[in-house]
């Protein structure tokens, strides 16, 4: 049964979640899936094998674990046949269960996911014509309670690991069929020649998912770092983006320990607004949040921050708050682009989403202030997958309901 009481948290602005370790596994077993080739490495030795042998079945069984996708050590081919029930015994290849999954009209699918020991949380991807982009989610639940975010409803129930996260990553590849298929009963070398590799759909990476991903840093940290690796998922560190409420103090670690693309939710442009739409403000004001971008390392013209900005109606869409936010970003001469999210409804949600006709209008003027400032196209919303829409609900449903879904979405 989940342990379902929540992590301790100091208050309402400066949410700091005081990490809480998962129930235990009942059957003794060590997931592999999260943990680095050096840590798989220990645990092969502290399980009885010799240094050599295992450095050797560790660097095997990373190989088919993130390059090849296998759910079982009986599919790790080149490994001895009496070896693979020894691993069986110690250890497991986990994945998040799939308690629910979606299809919208245009495309966008959502999982709803639930940990070995029991808490839900989503994950979503979004095809486009040139790029397929996973929404990752960092924690069950949220503490930031941004008014316009239906996951700031939610309680926060614990961190997600890194097995939890990197696991989201892997899901998504299984069920868009993208790990390389063919013989693979090799030793030491792999010949390219031995495989063939689907197109890959799956392209980008977004920490935009449920929860605030710096306020779980080095769980965050440690999955990407297995994203990155070349003899891991190996995505590009240019192809992934963290997105922050404004945890100023983990900025700059997020750009020396891990080096991806940031994004942060700007939202408003005055202390007033920021601070009712994004109660974080009240700890880290607008001017210390952005004096944080403008020092991130390895922020530049051909890698910009990205600020992301809900549009709501009569809130922060007038042409004053456009040439506020102009004049913000020159005056921190930040390397910026600025997306801009049309406000995706959620029941009980106390905005509106600005008009068409003012969400141009706001664009227009920051384009003419020399930043690039898209319109994002919402997707996703029939299905309570689009920005600031995900939220936990399957529980609504029954079980048969859910297993349909599921099979009608694979």
């Amino acid at each position: 049964m989940a342990v379902s009481e929540l992590m301790s948290i100091p208050g309402q602005i400066d949410p700091v979640p005081a990490a809480r370790d998962i129930t235990p596994r009942a059957d003794g077993r060590t997931d592999l899936i999260g943990l680095p080739k050096a840590r798989i490495c220990e645990l092969f030795e502290q399980a009885g094998l010799d240094g050599k042998q295992a450095k050797l079945r560790a660097k095997q069984v990373f190989h088919w674990l993130y390059h090849r996708g296998v759910t079982e050590f009986e599919a790790m081919t080149d490994i001895a046949k009496t070896m693979r029930p020894w691993l069986a015994e110690r250890f497991v290849i986990g994945r998040p269960d799939v308690v629910e999954a979606q299809h919208s009209t245009d495309g966008t699918r959502k999982w709803l996911l639930k940990t070995a020991d029991g808490h839900e949380f989503e994950m979503v991807f979004i095809p486009d014509a040139d790029r397929g982009t996973l929404c990752v989610s960092s924690q069950v639940g949220c503490t930031l309670n941004c008014r316009f975010c239906h996951t700031g409803t939610m309680r926060l129930v614990r961190n997600l690991t890194p097995g939890e996260i990197v696991g989201q990553v892997m899901l998504a590849r299984d069920a868009l069929g993208e790990w390389p298929k063919g013989k693979m009963d090799f030793a030491e070398v792999e010949s390219e020649a031995e495989y063939t590799a689907d197109g890959r759909l799956l392209t980008n990476i977004v920490m935009m998912g449920m929860g605030e991903p710096l306020y779980n840093f080095d769980n965050v940290r440690d999955a990407l770092r297995l994203v990155m690796d070349g003899d891991g998922l190996a995505l590009s560190k240019r192809r992934i983006t963290l997105s922050t409420s404004g945890v100023v103090p983990m900025m700059e670690r997020c750009g020396e320990e891990i080096g991806v693309n940031l994004a942060v939710s700007l939202h408003a442009v005055s202390k007033n607004v920021r601070d009712e739409i994004v109660p974080l403000n009240r700890k880290y004001g607008i001017e210390e949040l952005l004096s944080a971008c403008a020092a991130y390392p390895g922020a530049s013209n051909a890698r910009r921050i990205t600020f992301e900005y809900v549009m709501l109606k009569d809130k922060n869409d007038s042409d004053a708050d456009a040439r506020e936010l102009v004049r913000l970003l020159r005056q921190y001469d930040l390397p910026a682009k600025v997306n801009l999210i049309p406000f995706n409804p959620w029941p009980g949600a106390v905005y509106e989403c600005s008009t068409p006709e003012r969400v141009k209008r706001f664009s227009d003027i920051v384009f003419e202030g020399g930043i690039s400032a898209p319109v994002r196209t919402p997707r996703g919303r029939d299905i309570d997958a689009a920005c600031g829409q995900l939220k936990t609900t399957a529980e609504k449903k029954s079980r048969a309901e859910r297993d349909r879904e599921a099979a009608a979405a694979v």
